[in-house]
């Protein structure tokens, strides 16, 4: 392997960067470096900056991972989202005193997926309107029951039941018990 020493600081920190690369392929050191063919001091060395690798012996390293050179350089690795959110931290979308939906990462850029933590209170409904919207949506109910319709479907649906549909199918949900019901579902692409 190739390496030289650095004088200065590199315009791009590839000692940093690659760092952050093996920490979040969950690698040690020493596994990248086994991986790679390389030594754990050379791995150590560069992620410290007191090495700069040559092209070659970067690639080599990266092919450990793998990960390409131009990934290397160009993707961006750094946290740019929220990831973790506290229960309070989840945005109520509902309107309805009797709903509560609480959206998790509202403000991701690009969503993907909507996720929600719903509780419906005893006696609460969705209303007589049945929904539609594009996608597809599933849940599982934490607590409680829930009667979900779909279509000319309709079931009772009790702690460790769950629910997969496509959501242009007209549906509804209620709570006919006495107790919360709380359900955590998700839909894509994202309708809230």
């Amino acid at each position: 392997m190739s390496l030289a020493l650095q004088d200065e600081a590199p315009p791009e920190d590839i000692g940093a960067r690659l760092k952050l690369v093996r920490q979040i392929f969950g690698l040690t050191q020493r596994e990248l470096a086994r991986r790679a063919g390389v030594t754990n001091g050379a791995i150590s060395l560069i992620e410290q900056n007191r090495v700069s690798p040559s092209i070659s012996s970067l690639k080599k390293i990266l092919d450990g991972v793998p990960l390409s050179l131009a990934d290397f350089f160009t993707l961006n690795f750094a946290p740019t989202d929220e990831v973790f959110f506290s229960g309070d931290e989840l945005t109520e979308i509902a309107h309805q005193p009797e709903i509560s939906m609480r959206l998790v990462g509202r403000r991701a850029k690009g969503r993907a997926l909507g996720m929600l933590r719903e509780v419906y209170q005893p006696g609460a409904d969705t209303g007589d309107t049945m929904l539609r919207h594009e996608g597809e949506e599933c849940g599982i109910v934490v607590s409680g029951r829930l009667t979900v319709t779909v279509g000319p479907q309709e079931r009772t649906l009790f702690p460790g039941d769950a629910y997969y549909f496509r959501s242009d199918i007209p549906h509804r949900f209620r709570n006919a018990g006495t107790e919360p019901c709380v359900l955590i579902s998700a839909n894509t692409p994202p309708t809230f």
